[in-house]
């Protein structure tokens, strides 16, 4: 699990879904999404992996090990704010987040590949799976070889080629010594600029102290951006003083209880489970 760090101080520091409830919720997406760029509407995991791309050299650190999970645990919000899967009901045996499982509500086509992916395969499972069980079996991370199937492939690489077909990313051959790689620089910065303004604003100016006051897809990209280990990169930008203000009530945010904060509004449960689960992990 990644964990919020401070500076360090010197001396001077489309296909329309088929139910109404459905395309209800596809609605409501797109009303959160008003106040985003009218021409570039980007999915959760295409916002987690453009907040950790460096710009000029087109790929995420070598060191981050949380992003490939944090993208799976991504693409299970994305499916539930679009009204395609939801955590079964609240039960005397099952009130935990990390207890209840994953259950398809509509198989409807999403329009995005890795989305309608992951549909496919939490319809084709014999049994139930909890949140933390689905992002372990779409990173591959298991040992059951009969689960392998359910492992999502080359996530990175298809959703930067998703990028690139929206204009914000470019693709290039980079060699490093015994081999050559793929890379992906920005090529809009002005969308990421959009992205990490978004984000600071949400911790700073427009600071509303309580997560259930928040856009959804806002709060769901913080939680996000932590267990992906790029939360870091939106506020490297600010001021010190800003800096540390932001990052105090990220981690203020991050370390609720998601056990407590999951009833309190509707539609943002799969968030807290997937915040329960990397906190967990």
């Amino acid at each position: 699990m990644t964990t919020l760090t401070h500076r360090g101080r010197g001396k001077n520091s489309d296909k329309k879904p088929d139910s109404e409830e459905d395309a209800a919720a596809d609605r409501d997406l797109k009303d959160e999404d008003a106040n985003d760029s009218k021409d570039i509407r980007l999915t959760l995991m295409e916002e987690v992996l453009l907040l950790g791309l460096k710009d000029k050299e087109g790929y995420t650190s070598f060191w981050n090990d949380c992003i490939s999970s944090g993208l799976r645990g991504g693409i299970l919000i994305e499916l539930a704010l679009r009204g395609r899967i939801q955590l079964e009901p609240l039960t005397m045996r099952k009130k935990r987040l990390l207890d209840r499982k994953v259950v398809l509500k509509s198989d409807a086509p999403t329009g995005d590949v890795l989305l309608d992916e992951t549909l496919r395969h939490i319809k084709a499972t014999e049994s139930a799976e909890t949140v933390q069980t689905w992002i372990e079996l779409l990173t591959g991370e298991t040992w059951n070889p009969f689960k392998l199937q359910y492992q999502l492939r080359n996530v990175r690489e298809r959703i930067a080629k998703n990028l690139v077909e929206k204009g914000i990313l470019t693709t290039e051959k980079q060699n490093f010594l015994l081999f050559d790689m793929t890379t992906h620089p920005v090529s809009n910065a002005t969308e990421k600029q959009r992205l990490v303004k978004k984000l600071q604003e949400s911790m700073l100016e427009r600071w509303v102290n309580d997560p259930h006051r928040m856009d959804r897809r806002t709060l769901a990209l913080l939680v996000l951006a932590h267990s992906s280990d790029v939360l870091e990169n939106v506020f490297a930008s600010l001021a010190d003083d800003k800096y540390d203000l932001a990052m105090n009530r990220s981690k203020d945010l991050l370390d609720l209880d998601p056990e407590m904060e999951a009833p309190k509004a509707k539609g943002t449960e799969m968030i807290w489970a997937v915040l329960a689960a990397f906190n967990k992990s």
